[in-house]
Formats: C-alpha cells, structure tokens, sequence
C-alpha cells in the first residue's frame, strides 16, 4: 500500500472510542457519471447481418442519468461506534465492521481505498432459504430482492456491485460467490458493470463430501461458481500464484530453451539420455477441491447455516492481495473472510485432522452485513479466534463495531454533548455550525438547535427564549427576514411548547414573532427528509430508527455435579413488537465477551433461537458467566454474574 493509499484507508477504517459517533466522509459525487461504466461497444455491438436487434449494454437498472440513485436515493447518515474491541494494541489502526444496508455503508467509504473485495451474496434460491435470522432489516432486504422475480435480483446486486467497483484500487479486483440459481445471469451483469475483458476466472468450488440431493433425472450438484474481476487493466491486477503439495510426488521432464528456434525442447544430459526432475507441488487450477463444512465439523463450524470453509476464503484473500492490504467483504456472515484476512489458516496433519493456526500475514478488512445477528457472531467469532489462535503470538489491531441507519438510543444519550448534537444534526440532515451563539447548525437557511444528550432532560420554556434570541442575532433575521427555526430533543417539556406558541402569536401584532418547529428525534418527523426518498423500489421508512436494549434476566439452576441449565425466557424486550432473535452464552467471561464455542447460535429445528442453555464446567469454585440477547430489531443487551459451581 503506498503512503497516498495508506492516509486515504486510515482516515476511512480510523474508528475512535467505543461510544463515539463519525459523520459520514464526502463522497466524490451525489451522483454516478455518465461514464463511469466501461468502454465496451465492440463487445456489445448490435449485429448488422441480422438487421435491427436490439442489444442491452447496460446493467439492468442503470439510468444514464443518476445511475443507480434513481432506484435507491443516495442517504447520507452517520456511523455510530457502538463498541470498540480492544486486544491491547490501541495505536494501531483498527478493522470495521458495520451493521446497516451494504448498499449505503459503501457509498460513504472512499473511493480506491480497497485492494480485493469478496462477496457471497444471498443465492436466488427461495425465500426461506436465505431469510438465515429474520431480523427486520434482514426481512426488508429479502423483499427487495424477490420483488419483480431474476430482473428485480439482479438490479438490487447490480447497485452494489457498481459500488464495490468504485471502492477498489486500480490494481484491485473483486471475487463474486454464486450459485446455478443465478451465476449465469450474474456474469452478464459482471461484463456490463466492469467490462469483459476484466473477466479473470471462472473459479470453481467442488465440494466433494456435501450430501447429494439425488433428483430424479439430475445429475448431482456439487459446486458453487466464483466470478473472479479485475478492477480495470490500467494497472497489472495484483496476483499471486498459489501451489499446494501434491498427494504424491511425481516425475516430470526437464525442458530447456533451444538457442536457435526460441522453443522449449526436452533436456538431455551428455550421454543423451533425457532428464527428470521430482515434483512436489503443483500449481493450483480454476476447479477448487475443497470440503464443504460438515454439521459434525467441531474445529471450525460455529453454526451459521451458510458459513463457508475458510481454507476457501484463504486462498482468495492470499492470491489477490499482499499482507497489509484491506479485503472487504460486505455480506460477511459469519466472518470466515475476515478470520482469513486476520491470518488464520485451516491445515491438515498426515491423518486429515484440522486444525487452525495463526500465519501473522494479515491484512487490513472491513465488513458490513444486513443482520444484527450476523454481526453479533462474526465480532463473537472474531474475538475467540484472536484470543485463542491470534493473539498469542501476533500484535492484532483493534475492531469497531458501528451501526447504520438503526441506532442504540441509550449509548447516544450517555454520549457528550457535543458529539450527540453531531451527530443529531448529520442523522437531521443538517450542518453543523461551530460558533453559532446559541445555533447548533442549519437546515438549509433555517436554524437548528439540539437539546441535551439525556433522554430524562427536556426543553424548557427558557431554552425557548435562548433560542430565539439567537435567531434575532443572525444577519438572515435582520437582511432577510427569516423568522423561522427547528429545536431537535428527546423531549419537551409543556411550558417549552406553549413558550413556542406565544412566540408564534407575536406575528400578528409585533414583528418580534418567531416560528419555531419542535420535533422529537424519535419521531417519523425526525426522519422525513429519508422517506421522502422512497420510491418504488426503494422502501426507506426504516432507515434512521432507534432501539433500546434488552432488559437481560437469566435465571440458572444445578441439575447435576458441575453441571448447570440457564434461562433468559424472563428478559424483557423493550423495543415494542420486538422479539429475542439470538442467544449467546460465555461460561468463562473475561475482559471481553467470547462465546464459548458451540454456544453463539443455537436455535431449534424451528428456526427459534433456544431460550435455555445447559453446561458442564470443566472444575468447580468461582466462574463468570454473561449472556448476550440481541432482538429482531437491533437491540442487544448483556447480562454477567459470578456464580458458585460446585
């Protein structure tokens, strides 16, 4: 990574303390160029011997005008740092990993700042196969995604993929995971967005020990397609070829180059006779052989229904990039991208057993998923694998969790005043003003004012004064006459309202009368200026929302020697038509949560997550336990105790 590239990922992936909140960066445009798709008219051109046919070169969904932003308006909203994880290296920079829609987390990340990007994006497989969790944000997702059938598909892909094409360096290139549902219609879209002669590979991953489903009249499918691009070919796509030891070694012929025809020739030595030389290795081809993750996997398998094999994703992130560049992933799942980033290896002994070792060439990542759940395990996953496999020979950089679009009220509230009104005022989509004298910011021409960060604190009557007076001050009120002004709070208070009235009245008998607009930050009315983006194809009414944690009961009872059974049934749910969606459980908490393993997704041939828990601790005397409980609204909250195991 040179110096320029290096400053550009280190003012995007900078994350600050755990609580902080970061207003979204400029991007280099509202809006897509005409040109930004690429130069490909001989590859597209309409073929003349057969007269007038029509021919598609664009992206399904792409208008020559706003690009993809006429389907989903760009939304500009800040990023909350809801969690630092800390492993004891703060100066480094840490990893990202964001929950929110993938889609608008991109577009406010900088352009060329990311050297390969991998993608396993839901399969056009049915609806109830790829709805994992049902989180709310997961659900809305998926019926954007099955609306209009394979065109509706591939138009909410092909939003993201331009995305992603303008994130990557020029050197750059991006690995796209499907299946037969819909990889053929996928490549054309692939062609469209960067061009045929980007076209790489056609990776195939044979898994060889995943069940047959054995339909009548099909031959069995065993093996997933990975379109493989390069960002454009101004510059030589980095890649690095990749070798694996042969099961046998083998003896191959020595050829050398023939001085008077140029061409390779068998090698002879001097009595004539030909040489050989023994082969170890061999270089790895197109067609990947490597096991699909089996349920009995207890190595490496953390229960998430898509989770993919890490031996796959390492040779991914370690043929298109170097230690120390940045892989993204933006459907990240369960986190076996990122686990391969962190330089964590999946071997092999002589007898076939697993296991998984820490390299210490690891890259910079930064990751996005849609569900809360998702997140929750990969920032679980990750923490263990660091701890347990990482850590303990490898300084490892800090992570940020940072959410987009659904927010944790009570960590904005606990936030200091002047980051909460930042960030009320970006989430407002306002601007700032930094000697305002009483004026916070503007929204457009009009002043805006925000309460205090408390949820208990509201406007009072005297704030209401303060205010006005500040508006009577600016030039805008003396040159233009512009009367009018917003007050953001959590709450306010009868007299603030009746305050406001009476500055109201003021305009039919005195030109001292000011117009103030009181709106509550959890209100529909806070979020307007996002609807009004909605369009049919676009559903916004849930972006910007705010959600409590779960009040988190757990309950627990000996049932035999050292063995314990745990309940959180009685944990409250505080973000109303909410529902628990995930448990998770640490029988050894420490400084910082990390499930023990088996215990970060276990839900019931129903799909519910399981309410109770039982566990056979290793000794008896003191231990700390904690459970996490996350909701299908985004709220998660966390228990911990210290219990007697005898």
């Amino acid at each position: 990574m040179d110096k320029q590239d290096s400053q550009e990922v280190t003012e995007a992936a900078k994350g600050p303390a755990k609580g902080d909140f970061i207003a979204p960066p400029e991007v280099q445009s509202q809006d897509e160029q005409v040109d930004a798709l690429p130069q490909q008219e001989e590859f597209w051109r309409p073929p003349v011997r057969f007269g007038s046919v029509p021919v598609e070169k664009e992206p399904l969904g792409w208008d020559r005008r706003k690009g993809f932003r006429k389907l989903y308006p760009q939304v500009m909203l800040p990023f909350q740092v809801v969690e630092r994880v800390s492993f004891g290296h703060p100066k480094l920079e840490p990893n990202r990993l964001f929950w929110g829609d993938n889609l608008h987390v991109m577009r406010q990340l900088p352009s060329e700042s990311i050297d390969l990007i991998y993608i396993d994006p839901p399969f056009f497989s049915g609806r109830q196969y790829n709805v994992i969790f049902g989180d709310q944000n997961e659900l809305r997702s998926f019926s954007d995604i099955w609306e209009g059938g394979m065109p509706g598909y591939l138009i909410w892909l092909n939003a993201r993929l331009f995305e992603m094409k303008r994130l990557l360096k020029r050197t750059g290139s991006i690995y796209v995971h499907c299946d037969w549902h819909a990889g053929h219609y996928i490549k054309g879209e692939l062609d469209r967005i960067f061009g045929p002669a980007c076209f790489r590979n056609e990776i195939i991953w044979y898994y060889y020990n995943k069940m047959h489903d054995n339909r009548k009249g099909l031959f069995p499918r065993t093996h997933d397609v990975i379109f493989s691009y390069a960002r454009d070919l101004s510059r030589e796509p980095r890649f690095n070829l990749l070798k694996q030891k042969r099961d046998q070694p083998m003896r191959q012929q020595a050829r050398v180059k023939d001085p008077e025809t140029g061409r390779a020739k068998q090698k002879r030595d001097e009595e004539g006779n030909l040489v050989y030389y023994t082969v170890t290795e061999r270089t790895i081809d197109d067609v990947w052989r490597i096991p699909y993750l089996m349920p009995a996997d207890e190595i490496e398998r953390i229960g998430y229904p898509t989770q993919k094999p890490i031996e796959l994703l390492q040779r991914i992130v370690e043929c298109g990039t170097n230690p120390g560049d940045t892989v993204a992933d933006f459907f990240c799942g369960g986190g076996s991208t990122l686990a391969a980033a962190q330089g964590v290896r999946a071997v092999r002994d002589e007898k076939g057993r697993k296991s998984l070792v820490a390299t210490g060439e690891s890259r910079r990542w930064i990751a996005c998923d849609q569900s809360r759940v998702a997140v929750a395990i990969t920032e679980d996953r990750l923490t263990w694998l660091v701890e347990n496999k990482i850590g303990k020979v490898f300084s490892v950089p800090d992570f940020t969790v940072e959410h987009w679009g659904v927010y944790e009220a009570r960590r904005l509230a606990q936030a200091p005043p002047d980051q909460f009104r930042a960030f009320v005022l970006r989430a407002f989509g306002a601007v700032p003003e930094e000697h305002g004298n009483g004026i916070h910011g503007y929204k457009g021409a009009i002043p805006v004012w925000v309460g205090e960060p408390s949820q208990k604190s509201a406007v009072t009557a005297a704030d209401v004064q303060t205010f006005a007076n500040a508006i009577r001050k600016t030039i805008r009120y003396k040159q233009d006459n512009l009367r009018d002004g917003i007050m953001l709070a959590w709450a306010f208070r009868p007299d603030a309202v009746e305050a406001a009235d009476r500055l109201r009245r003021l305009e039919q008998t005195d030109l001292n009368f000011i117009r103030l607009d009181m709106i509550r930050i959890d209100s529909p009315r806070f979020r307007e200026h996002v609807t009004a983006l909605s369009t049919d194809h676009a559903d916004y009414e849930k972006f910007l929302t705010f959600v409590q944690p779960p009040r988190v009961e757990v309950g627990y009872k000996r049932i035999a020697s050292r063995t314990y059974k745990f309940d959180v049934s009685e944990t409250a749910i505080l973000n109303p038509g909410a529902k628990i969606i995930n448990v998770q459980w640490d029988f050894d908490y420490g400084k910082r949560f990390s499930s023990t393993p088996g215990y970060s997704f276990l839900h019931g041939n129903n799909k519910q997550p399981e309410l109770q828990a039982q566990y056979e601790f290793p000794s008896s005397g003191k231990r700390k336990i904690a459970c996490k409980v996350q909701d299908d609204m985004g709220g998660e909250g966390l228990w911990a105790a210290e219990i007697e195991i005898s």
